[in-house]
């Protein structure tokens, strides 16, 4: 394979010369493609973070000027909040897009329920990619509909799962209520992303089941970035990437075994993303494992978004539901996990003498119109309550994981 400065190399030349956006940010930053010239000068390009892709491509709809290829030959475009539209070219390494689904052993002759969403967002058609890409048959299910999702499994003899884990432990739980013993359940592989994958829900997949299992790490503009494998802390990462770590405050790399913000540049010539910010937080491994990057753990977020059942919920989501409801006075959105489940509590104040009038319902509807996000609980507190806060978050994460 082209050695990673090579590669780098590659990239940067090509995305300079067809990707305008990419030009105008090394104008700006007062880089020429030949001041790239390994992976060690990548640091000398700006972290392009997801608020500016939004502004980027505000000002220059509907791609940003990042899409070097016929949008006209895109398979499928994306939209995300901001909002940007995601364009969706093939994967330029199809065999890099695959290393999760082959860690698991994904095949023909595999039956996979894949309970990702298929509407608007990637995750549930680059799951059902990749499955199909290892040969496997996909049963497209999305989430939800539990009792619907165990018939299918026993009807169908189904051996893999592809999700979150916390619904696969409800599955189980659910399975095991109608005496369906670990030996008689035909789920025998997994892959999972979106939340944590806990050593405890770990114990009962690979411990009780028998189960050859991951948990693949991604972001929607990004694909796949890494996965685990048994008995290694942290993620292996694929080689259609090249991550770095950065002071989330100063933008300046730091060295293998620190923490900091999680810094990806994809090797994508057609959409192309050079030092894309995640916003999560990490630690590259000071020694590279089988001859590749290896991330150590996520360590949560540098920003204020919050990722909930796989969807991110950011401040700015909150502020431009409350320009609809004068009435508002402040927004908190608290995130909790009872029982593996995350459970979304709004609390709204109003403003001194303002009517109720519903605002609570309104916002809900608002809310999983917009943001996609369902909002489980509204509770209106006194005013004074949220504004008089001096630690005020809009988003709040008290969530605790096993």
């Amino acid at each position: 394979m082209t050695d990673v400065n090579t590669r780098i190399r590659e990239l940067v030349a090509h995305a300079f010369a067809h990707a305008p956006a990419i030009q105008s940010l090394f104008d700006k930053a007062g880089l020429t493609p030949a001041d790239i010239q390994s992976a060690a000068d990548l640091k000398k390009i700006p972290i392009l973070r997801k608020d500016d892709l939004v502004e980027i491509h505000q000002a220059n709809p509907p791609f940003g000027g990042f899409l070097t290829i016929d949008p006209d030959t895109l398979p499928r475009i994306y939209i995300s909040p901001g909002p940007i539209y995601d364009p969706q070219p093939p994967p330029a390494d199809p065999a890099a897009s695959l290393e999760p689904f082959r860690y698991v052993g994904f095949g023909k002759g595999d039956r996979v329920l894949n309970t990702f969403m298929y509407h608007l967002t990637p995750a549930g058609l680059l799951l059902d990619e990749g499955l199909r890409g290892c040969g496997a048959t996909v049963i497209p299910s999305g989430p939800g509909n539990t009792d619907l999702q165990i018939m299918m499994v026993l009807a169908l003899r189904v051996t893999g799962f592809v999700g979150q884990p916390s619904y696969l432990m409800t599955m189980l739980d659910k399975m095991e209520a109608m005496g369906i013993a670990p030996a008689a359940n035909p789920l025998r592989k997994a892959l999972f992303s979106a939340e944590p994958y806990t050593p405890a829900q770990q114990a009962r997949f690979e411990g009780d089941y028998g189960m050859v299992t991951t948990s693949a790490y991604g972001t929607a503009d990004l694909g796949f970035l890494g996965y685990t494998r048994k008995g290694v802390p942290g993620f292996k990462l694929v080689s259609s990437i090249y991550m770095q770590i950065a002071d989330p405050k100063t933008g300046e790399d730091l060295e293998p075994g620190h923490s900091g913000e999680i810094v990806v540049t994809t090797f994508n010539p057609a959409y192309p993303l050079l030092r894309f910010g995640t916003g999560d937080l990490g630690a590259l491994a000071p020694e590279p494992l089988e001859g590749g990057q290896h991330l150590l753990g996520l360590y949560g977020r540098s920003g204020e978004a919050i990722k909930v059942r796989g969807m991110f919920l950011h401040p700015n989501q909150l502020r431009m539901a409350m320009m609809q409801f004068p009435q508002i006075a402040s927004l908190q959105a608290i995130i909790t996990r009872p029982e593996h489940n995350d459970v979304v509590t709004l609390k709204i104040e109003l403003k001194d003498g303002a009517a109720d009038d519903g605002v609570g319902a309104k916002v809900q509807e608002l809310a999983r119109a917009a943001v996609r996000l369902r909002i489980d609980q509204v509770d209106l507190v006194p005013p004074g309550t949220l504004t008089g806060d001096a630690s005020f978050r809009m988003v709040v994460d008290a969530r605790t994981w096993n």
